[in-house]
This record gives C-alpha cells, sequence and structure tokens, in this order.
C-alpha cells in the first residue's frame, strides 16, 4: 500500500471465520444484582476484580480464568467461549493503539462547538477532518484516528425507548486521507473486531452497497465472510452523501447478530430485535456533480465511525446502551436521589432514569465546551436538555438536592459523576467542574421558579383540550398561542410541552405555535444534522500555491512575490488600477486575522528602477485560506499588479502598534478577572481591534464597582511593572503541563506559541503582542454587560486608544465645567439638583395637564347619550385631541365618577405625531352586564395600529395611526351603544 508501511503482524486476517478468545481489556467491579450488572467505577481503569475472575487489562496480560459469567437476564445471548466483559474506556483506549500501530495518528476529539458554521454542534467524528475531505486545507497527517465527543438532538424522544439512541455519544473512527482506501479499512474493520476486540466471526454480518462488487470481493473471498452473511443494499442505506453535490462514495457496515440461531434466511439487518449496526465505513470515492453524475476524485478517502457505546453494549453483555459502564453510574445516581431500584422499576420508571443519564453526559460537556444556556442555537439545546432533566427527575419525586435541603438543586450531584469519570472522554472537564456545576445548578433554579406555575396551567390547558373534543368531537389539540406562552412566560420548552401533551393523547398546533414565536422575536440559526460537503474551486486556484511564509513577528515590512491574483473569485493573471483584488504572496509581515484579532493594514508597492512607486495597493484585510494561505484583500490605487512580479509589503506600524497593546492587555485581563472573581471563570470569545479591544467571558452575574476598580488596578500595576514578555513554540503537550491556557474555540497544531508575561499570564497564542507591558501605558474598562445567559462582555481601551479616551473624556468634563459654572469636583452635585429640579417642573407639568384634561372633561360630561329601553345606561365617546396619555386617565376616571352609574366612557386623543392613546371605562353597573373593558378596547385600538388591555372595569391602549382615530372611535360608540341597547333593554 503507497504511503504506509505495514509490518506482516499488522496485516489484517484473512482466514475464514477464525475463532478468537476475548482480550481482556475490562474495568469494572461487576456483582448480579436484579438480572443487571451493578457497577462501581472507583478502581483502576483497567483492572476488573469479582467472584468469577480475576485479570488485568494490560495489553497481553496475563489472564486467570476462574469461571465463566451466566446470562445476567434471559434477553442475553449465551457465549460461552467469551463470557468477560470489557469497559467502555478500555474500548476506546485498543481502538486507538489498534490504529496507532498501524500507522494512524492518533488525535484528541474537537470540540462539540465545530468551526464549521454550517452545522450547530459537532454530530461525527469526521467533522474536524471535513476541510482536509474538501481539499481546502493540506492533510498534516496521512492517516489518523479518534475518539470524538458528539451532539445529535434531532431524535431526542427515541431517547430511552430504544437501546441504542443518545442525544450525547463518541464516536471511533479511523480515517484516511488519500493514503490506504477499501481493502485495508475492510480488513483492519474485521481484524479490529474479532482478533482486537473477540467478537464471534460468526455473530457478524456485513452490508454492502448493491453496486460495489469490489467491497463485495474483499469481504467474501479476501476476509472470508461467508456469502450469505453480506447483504448488499440500496442507495438509502449504503450510499453516502455529503448533500446535493459534493464528495460521496458507497458505504459498508458491520452488524452484530444477538439472535445467530434465527438462521440467514430472510434475514433483516434493520431488525432491532436481532441485530446492531456498530461499525460504519464510508469509501470516498466520487465527486457528485450538478447535474448528479459521479466522477472519480483524485484523492479517494476514508472515514468510518464505530459507535463506543454499541460495541460496550455487545462486549459487556447488558439488554442496552445505558445499562453499560459509560452511562449506568449515571443511572445508579438518579435512581439514588429518587430512592428507586432502576433493577425493580417499571418500564416507564426506567425510561425517565435513561432520559437522566443520557442528557446529562449531553449536559456536561456541552457547557465544558462553552456552550451556556440561553434561547438560542446551541444554548437552547442546552436549555432544552436540562429543562427536561429537572421535569423528569420532579417526576421520579426527587425534590431539592438530596441534601435534607428541599430548596436546591439535584442536578450538579449527578453531574458530579459525570465528571468523575469523564476525564477520558474530555480531559478539561475536571479542570472546569465548578463553572459546569455553577452553570447547571444556575438553571435548575431559573427553571423550578416557574416550573410549578407552568405544570399547573399545561393541566388546565390539557383539561381544556380534552373537553372541547368531547363537546366537540374533535381530536384534542393544544392550541399554539397556548404552547407559546408556557414557553415564553414560563420557560417551558415546547418539546416538554409536546410530550406531556402526547401522554394524555392531545396534539400541539406548532403551525399556530411557529407564528407566535415569528411575532416574538427572530431565532437564531436552528440545528442541522446533517454535514455538507461541496468541492469548490478554491483547491484547483491554490493547488500549486505553498503555504504563506509569516514574517510578521520579526519585521513590519519585506520583498515579496506574488504568486496568484483572484478578483470575485477568479484567477487572473493581470488587474487594472481601481479594482479590488485578492493578492497571494510567497511571504508577508502581515497579520491575517485569528485568534479575536483583527489583521493588519497597509500597502503593497511595486516600484521601478529609480526608487519611484509605479503600483500602490491599499491592503484593508488579510484572511487565511485553505490552511495556513495568507489571502491581502485590497484596492489598487495607483498602476497595474501582476502575477510573479516582487512587491514590497508595507505594514502600517501605528496600527500594528495598537493591536499588539490591545492584545498583550487583552491576556492582562484574562488574569485578573481571574484573580478577582475566581479562577472558575474562563474566555468565551474575544476581539482584538485598533480602537479597543472586546472580552467575552463566563460568568452569573454583573461586576460590581469595586470588582472592575480592583481590575484596573491590577492591570495598570501590571503595566507599571514594565515586564518583559517571553515567547517561545513548544510542544502542545508540554505548553499545557506549564499551566498555559487555550483560547476556548481555537484550534492547535502539536507544536504552538506561548506568550508569557512573566508571574502574570501565560496563554497559547499566535497573535502579535508587545515587547513589554510598559508598552501599553494605560487600561482602562469602558463598559461591563451581560450578552446572553452567564456571558459577560467587558470593551476597554489601551496604549494610544487609552490617551484618546482620557482626552476626549476631560474635553467633555471641562466643556460641563464651563456650562455648569462649576469645578469638576462639584459636577455630580449640580447635575442631581439640576434633575431633582427637572423632576418637580415635570410633575407640576402632569398636575396641570391633568387638570386641564378634567376641566374639559366636565365641559363633554353632557354629551353623554342614554341607551337601553329598561334600565338607561350613559355612553360617552369623545376624542380629546392632543392630551396625553396621563391626562386622558384622569379624564375617565373624572367623568366615570361623575356620570351615574350605569355608564360608559371611551376616550381617544393624538399627543404627539404618530402615536394614539385610548381609554375605556366602565361603571359596575356595565361590567355586570358582561362587558368588559379591557376585552373591548383592544380591537378598537387595532384598527390604530396598536393594541392594548387591562382590567374589566378600566382599561389602556395605544396605536401608531392619529390617522384613523376617528374612524375607530366612531366605531366604539356604535358598537358600544348596540351592545348596550340590547343588554339594557
Amino acid at each position: 500500500m503507497e504511503g504506509l508501511k505495514l509490518h506482516s503482524s499488522m496485516r489484517a486476517t484473512s482466514s475464514l471465520f477464525p475463532k478468537f478468545a476475548f482480550p481482556i481489556r475490562p474495568t469494572t467491579h461487576t456483582a448480579h444484582s436484579t438480572g443487571l450488572i451493578r457497577r462501581s467505577l472507583s478502581i483502576s481503569p483497567c483492572i476488573i476484580s469479582c467472584k468469577y475472575f480475576d485479570l488485568k487489562g494490560a495489553h497481553n496480560s496475563h489472564i486467570k480464568r476462574k469461571a465463566s459469567v451466566q446470562p445476567v437476564t434471559e434477553e442475553l445471548i449465551e457465549e460461552k467461549s467469551n463470557d468477560l466483559l470489557v469497559s467502555g474506556d478500555s474500548i476506546r483506549r485498543r481502538f486507538l493503539d489498534f490504529y496507532a500501530s498501524r500507522g494512524h495518528k492518533v488525535l484528541p476529539s474537537a470540540s462539540l462547538v465545530p468551526d464549521d458554521p454550517t452545522v450547530l454542534l459537532t454530530i461525527a467524528g469526521m467533522l474536524q477532518f471535513k476541510p482536509i475531505f474538501l481539499g481546502k486545507v493540506p492533510r498534516q497527517v496521512p492517516c489518523a484516528a479518534t475518539a470524538q465527543r458528539c451532539i445529535r438532538t434531532n431524535d431526542v424522544e427515541n431517547v430511552g425507548r430504544t437501546a441504542r439512541h443518545h442525544t450525547f455519544f463518541e464516536m471511533l473512527g479511523n480515517f484516511s486521507f488519500g493514503d490506504y482506501f477499501k481493502k485495508e479499512a475492510i480488513k483492519w474493520a474485521w481484524e479490529l473486531s474479532t482478533a482486537e476486540l473477540g467478537l464471534q466471526a460468526e455473530r457478524l454480518w456485513i452490508s454492502v452497497f448493491e453496486d460495489d462488487d469490489e467491497a463485495f470481493e474483499i469481504w467474501h473471498k479476501e476476509v472470508g465472510v461467508p456469502a450469505d452473511h453480506i447483504k448488499r443494499m440500496g442507495e438509502e442505506d449504503n450510499f453516502w452523501t455529503s448533500g446535493v453535490t459534493g464528495p460521496c462514495g458507497p458505504c459498508s457496515e458491520i452488524y452484530y447478530d444477538f439472535h445467530p440461531e434465527r438462521g440467514t434466511l430472510d434475514t433483516d439487518l434493520g431488525d432491532d430485535s436481532r441485530f446492531i449496526e456498530f461499525y460504519n465505513l464510508v469509501f470516498m470515492q466520487y465527486n457528485k456533480k450538478d447535474d448528479g453524475s459521479l466522477e472519480p476524485l483524485k484523492q479517494k478517502n476514508i472515514d468510518t465511525g464505530m459507535g463506543l457505546e454499541r460495541v460496550a453494549r455487545i462486549l459487556q453483555r447488558v439488554p442496552s446502551n445505558y445499562e453499560t459502564d459509560l452511562i449506568y453510574p449515571i443511572i445508579e445516581k438518579a435512581s439514588e436521589l429518587a430512592n428507586v431500584s432502576y433493577g425493580l422499576a417499571d418500564d416507564p420508571t426506567k425510561l425517565k432514569l435513561k432520559i437522566i443519564g443520557d442528557h446529562m453526559r449531553a449536559i456536561v460537556y456541552l457547557i465544558s465546551d462553552g456552550v451556556i444556556p440561553s434561547n438560542i442555537g446551541r444554548g437552547y439545546v442546552v436549555r432544552r436538555l436540562i429543562r427536561r432533566v429537572v421535569r423528569t427527575g420532579r417526576l421520579l419525586g426527587i425534590r431539592g438536592d438530596c441534601r435534607e435541603n428541599l430548596e436546591g438543586a439535584f442536578l450538579p450531584a449527578i453531574a458530579e459523576k459525570v465528571i468523575d469519570f469523564g476525564t477520558h472522554i474530555d480531559s478539561d472537564v475536571k479542570a472546569r467542574a465548578p463553572r459546569i456545576l455553577e452553570e447547571i445548578k444556575r438553571e435548575e433554579y431559573r427553571f423550578v421558579q416557574t416550573l410549578e406555575r407552568g405544570e399547573e396551567l399545561l393541566e388546565q390547558m390539557i383539561d381544556d383540550a380534552l373537553s372541547s373534543t368531547r363537546e366537540k368531537g374533535t381530536v384534542p389539540c393544544l392550541a399554539g398561542e397556548d404552547a407559546f406562552l408556557l414557553y415564553d412566560t414560563y420557560g417551558f420548552p415546547v418539546e416538554i410541552t409536546i410530550e406531556v401533551a402526547e401522554e394524555h393523547g392531545v396534539t400541539v398546533d406548532m403551525n399556530a405555535f411557529d407564528t407566535e414565536m415569528e411575532k416574538q422575536r427572530r431565532r437564531s440559526q436552528a440545528a442541522h444534522h446533517a454535514i455538507k460537503l461541496e468541492v469548490g474551486d478554491d483547491a484547483d486556484i491554490t493547488a500549486n500555491i505553498p503555504d504563506t511564509e509569516f514574517l510578521g513577528y520579526d519585521t513590519l515590512s519585506a520583498r515579496a512575490v506574488i504568486k496568484s491574483l483572484l478578483v470575485n473569485g477568479k484567477s487572473v493573471i493581470q488587474v487594472p488600477e481601481g479594482s479590488e483584488v485578492e493578492v497571494l504572496l510567497d511571504k508577508t509581515p502581515f497579520y491575517a486575522e485569528s485568534g479575536g484579532q483583527i489583521a493588519d493594514h497597509g500597502l503593497l508597492c511595486v516600484s521601478d528602477g529609480e526608487n519611484q512607486q509605479r503600483t500602490v495597493v491599499e491592503i484593508m484585510d488579510v484572511q487565511k485560506s485553505m490552511g495556513n494561505l495568507f489571502v491581502h484583500k485590497g484596492t489598487i490605487k495607483e498602476g497595474v499588479l501582476e502575477v510573479g512580479i516582487e512587491v514590497e509589503a508595507e505594514v502600517d506600524p501605528k496600527l500594528r502598534q495598537r493591536a499588539k497593546v490591545h492584545h498583550t492587555a487583552t491576556h492582562l485581563l484574562q488574569s485578573a478577572l481571574k484573580k478577582v472573581i475566581g479562577q472558575e471563570t474562563s474566555q468565551a470569545g474575544s476581539l482584538v481591534a485598533f480602537d479597543r479591544l472586546r472580552f467575552d467571558f463566563n460568568f452569573h452575574r454583573p461586576l460590581l464597582e469595586d470588582e472592575i476598580l480592583e481590575i484596573e488596578r491590577l492591570i495598570n500595576g501590571w503595566i507599571g511593572d514594565a515586564a518583559v514578555l517571553q515567547t517561545k513554540v513548544m510542544p502542545l503537550t508540554e505548553a499545557k503541563e506549564a499551566g498555559a491556557i487555550a483560547m476556548f474555540g481555537e484550534k492547535y497544531g502539536e507544536e504552538v506559541r506561548v506568550v508569557e508575561v512573566p508571574g502574570v499570564s501565560m496563554e497559547l497564542c499566535g497573535g502579535t503582542h508587545v515587547s513589554n507591558t510598559a508598552e501599553i501605558r494605560g487600561f482602562k474598562i469602558i463598559s461591563e454587560q451581560g450578552i446572553a445567559s452567564g456571558i459577560r462582555r467587558i470593551e476597554a481601551v489601551a496604549g494610544e486608544a487609552f490617551i484618546e479616551y482620557v482626552n476626549s473624556r476631560d474635553y467633555y468634563m471641562k466643556q460641563l465645567c464651563n456650562n455648569l459654572k462649576v469645578k469638576a469636583e462639584e459636577v455630580t452635585t449640580r447635575v442631581d439638583n439640576l434633575l431633582e429640579e427637572l423632576r418637580m417642573a415635570r410633575n407640576e407639568v402632569s398636575l396641570l395637564r391633568s387638570k386641564a384634561a378634567v376641566y374639559k372633561a366636565s365641559t363633554i360630561a353632557s354629551k353623554a347619550v342614554l341607551v337601553g329601553s329598561s334600565k338607561e345606561i350613559r355612553v360617552l365617546v369623545e376624542s380629546m385631541e392632543d392630551t396625553d396619555a396621563d391626562s386622558l386617565k384622569s379624564a375617565a376616571e373624572y367623568l366615570i365618577d361623575s356620570l351615574q352609574d350605569p355608564a360608559a366612557v371611551v376616550l381617544g386623543s393624538s399627543p404627539s405625531e404618530g402615536k394614539v392613546s385610548l381609554v375605556a371605562a366602565f361603571t359596575p353597573g356595565v361590567v355586570k352586564l358582561g362587558i368588559q373593558a379591557g376585552k373591548f378596547i383592544g380591537p378598537i385600538a387595532k384598527l390604530c395600529g396598536g393594541g392594548g388591555g387591562g382590567r374589566p372595569n378600566f382599561a389602556q391602549a395605544g396605536g401608531r395611526k392619529p390617522e384613523n382615530l376617528s374612524s375607530a372611535l366612531e366605531k366604539a360608540r356604535s358598537e358600544l351603544m348596540a351592545i348596550l341597547s340590547e343588554k339594557g333593554s
């Protein structure tokens, strides 16, 4: 195989259905308990000790067999020669070791928050390699193996109801980037499944794409799988596509057979009661074009996925993924809090415990990766899961923190269990534990505050829907407006409303709900459940262009050669004056936007032989593309630009200095925040600009004034210390061990640049920085605010921007002092006095307006008309021209007190341009007739482009169309008189 030499011992086996003994990697303590296996993870992850056997999980270790493990439920299939458990941690390690020994680079799991803007969350193991598969980024290694954390919530309703559905799961994968292909992928998958993991070959079935004869032949003739254990399947099942266009190819899956005694005739691999797919191999060999035709890819790739939870279920011989040691300890903790036995529980109780066990993993790892509960995007995913767990726990009878505090939160206790054994899944989860637990507790408290009232309201809504159905004989349906009320006012995710309603046989009008959502606000991006790949022209345009050499750490000017020119994304040879152009150079001093720091500005100049500039390009942006190509974006101010000529690249030194100052100040700010508000706070985003810096961080409340002052004092003190910065390049693992902080959301290679302010800060950073903190000159926070639930934002200035800010504020202060005729220290007192004088004057004006309105009302009281035959009712509907809303209210109150009960008053006015005020006041006698002011005034206000409401006896409304006021009042008059005439007869 080209590119990867294999030792003979590494070759996949080709013998026909060999019998293998399990190579054991157990980690769990086991004992029989109510038909299940009770586990404790307090012992070493590589040791298992029980009354049946004494084993060590190290590779090639000696095994002392004492007895066979008998089936623990009737559903479990006997495998008399292989009745041993294997831990989830061990399976993960053995998978990675297996492929590492075959030339694969083992890479860490990517964050659950992907760089890909088309995908909300990381939903597959291949996502971090998408740019490589597209040819947009050169491969760093020929092949790789990962254990990737994944989130999928598109079928959350199936969680706990099936043996295999999860919101959070781990996908073990091996990937080839143009290195090995189909034959090696198939043989290794078989060898891993049988020789390494010890699955009985007789129990394994294979699916292949119906036209993929090559895969069939490899499985049958080279691996030795009998033809009756290989199923050809159609495009829907076994042909992977990334979208309408883009990379695609046939795939092949390995299934485990729980019931081989059922034979080989008429088998259906989709039968979940018998089979489970646990390993999927995608042979990415075609590019699907716009016309639907397939063309061979220049570089054929392999993308595989092995579900860790599924393999653990098979090897640990348990009924479902939930009983594996990856999830069951969480379920055990929830069972303890609910004071129930999982083994003795009925199915509805088990379902609830499974939901908690599954969702808590997703919640912990999402928050660990920086996702904060909110009502939009990723935050809504976390909020929805947390609230579902809270409600589910309460249905199980869990109250409070189960530590004698009924007002406490119970989710943190379960989250602690997830964190305890989660370091193999997310190495940072323990370090982030305080923040994770605090965020979960805060979100649980927030939901519980409205949960009980919301539950009562939902129960009443469901009862009303059922009653209405009985009366009308229709299908019970909850109004979309009611579902939205629960969502908007009581924090009920609509999915919970649907779930509860369905439990009572009631549907939810989602069309109406969506309409209400659109009226209320625009939702941010929705979750995507597919990874779209498209092969564009970028790879061809830059195929022969090497990475740009960055010189900007050491110099602000350099001579470079133009390697490519792009106009509107198309490659050109020459670009004329006045054109916007993208320039690719062989080397550059320009910093490309990354790590929160904006790009350098500057010039590209071409000089003639006498040092006269004949071409000038103004560069206003620099972006990275295709991995490490710097794309300089600018406008040709003079001359003509051509490919192949040499240019002088010059960075604007003043703007670069501003960026350097703000970037180093950002590092100091993070250190100061950790000292003042706690080490658990972490960066959630940043902007390093020429005029300011912006720093987002995780924190649950606004900063106090004293805290802001202390942060500024610390930073300005470090600036005054004139500390010399140190930068060095080192291995990523070494940098993390040294305590360097990684920026959230950034991806790092094996070698990283570490920027250190000795004794203050150490961060992984590729940005530009000052050489001495004294260059920063000064630091000032100009704002601090919340931007999302649990996320705060600081904006600040430093260096030249700090001087400009101080001078600007000094100028405005001098203007105030001159205008107020006071000293600077007296300005606050003088302004307070002026505000008090203004308040009193406004009160006097309001009182006079109210008196004027009352006087005017007294003059129109005589215009009231009598309606009704048996009972005379006074009706008064009038316009009061430009009377303001408060005065209009006073006038209505005066009239309703003056007119004899029963009486109804409706007044309208247009106090200013584009504004309408309305008020309706009814006496008790009118209200008793069944007419309510709040319900009456609303439709009238709509005629004026507004709305409103209020109490039965008094209501106010507004509008934006004064031109409709006259007709609206006329309608109010006619409707009132018609209704009251009928009621009063």
